[in-house]
């Protein structure tokens, strides 16, 4: 029993590490300036293949098997994560970025909610107090304590926000029906996903390469970190973590973003930030007393 929960306490680790490596995001794509947004996920996406392929070389690993995956599968994994993307740029030319940014956020509580649908999860108070409080922060965080009013002529922004939340929080509940693939799995959605985002920029924008060496830098950055490793280790969580305390975590993500972005300047101090990241701080800790439980008595079950 020990051992399962130490399996499932390391899964969550590997989760709470790709909402780490998310909190780069920002920064990161900051730096690749006016990169076309679909052509910047072709690339990103097309890197973090290669980063998985290497390993499959490497190793030697017989690739034909994750070709054998069930076609639910593949319809889930190419659905979450290109249909994310997707929808989420489709947000922030329809609609104000703040209020897509923030309805699109509602991915996390989502996780939370949907969890209590898988067979042997248990749902706890804290775990819905813990999302609902994290909300609220990073509600101020991202709209930066200015008044919250959707306005109709951007419904179509607000649909696909809210598209958005739901694809990947069904993409990340879903994941558990399939905790006996690999995650390996997931490099074969980047690359088809890598295509999609190529087709997609072909068909709606205007190539634009990295102009100099930084801007080289944060492509590869994003593709090997938020873009790529995150997806991997994100799987695993969800396959084999503590789903509802994830969920709860991933608001960590914006507060992290929002302070790195302080520390290097782009981002500028006020109180909506102090108190949206505390609420986030204390949401977090809230809703992850299983994990927290967990990691200060390994010994006993969650």
């Amino acid at each position: 029993m020990n051992k399962q929960v130490g399996g499932r306490t390391i899964a969550s680790l590997c989760g709470l590490g790709a909402v780490l490596l998310w909190a780069l995001l920002a920064l990161f794509t900051a730096g690749t300036a006016n990169i076309p947004p679909f052509q910047l996920t072709a690339m990103t996406f097309l890197i973090a293949f290669c980063g998985v392929s290497l390993k499959w070389f490497f190793y030697r690993q017989d690739v034909r098997k994750f070709f054998r995956i069930p076609p639910s599968l593949w319809l889930l994994g190419v659905a979450g994560l290109f249909g994310y993307h997707f929808f989420y740029f489709l947000a922030l030319k329809n609609a104000p970025a703040a209020e897509a940014s923030l309805i699109a956020y509602l991915w996390p509580l989502l996780i939370v909610l949907f969890s209590t649908l898988l067979p042997g999860e248990r749902f706890y108070w804290f775990h819905l107090v813990g999302a609902l409080i994290s909300l609220a922060g990073a509600g101020l965080l991202i709209t930066k304590g200015a008044a919250f009013e959707l306005q109709p002529e951007y419904t179509v922004g607000y649909i696909a926000a809210i598209c958005c939340a739901f694809i990947w929080s069904s993409y990340s509940v879903l994941s558990r029906r399939f905790a006996a693939v690999s995650s390996d799995v997931i490099g074969l959605f980047c690359g088809i996903t890598a295509v999609l985002s190529l087709g997609a920029h072909l068909l709606f924008e205007t190539t634009l390469w990295p102009q100099d060496a930084v801007q080289w830098l944060s492509v590869l950055c994003l593709g090997l970190g938020p873009v790529g490793a995150a997806f991997f280790l994100w799987d695993r969580g969800m396959k084999h973590g503590d789903i509802q305390s994830l969920g709860v975590l991933s608001y960590l993500s914006p507060l992290l973003s929002t302070l790195i972005l302080l520390a290097m300047g782009v981002a500028s101090f006020s109180w909506s930030l102090i108190f949206g990241c505390l609420l986030i701080t204390i949401g977090a800790l809230v809703g992850s007393l299983n994990l927290l439980r967990s990691l200060l008595s390994p010994g006993k079950s969650d």
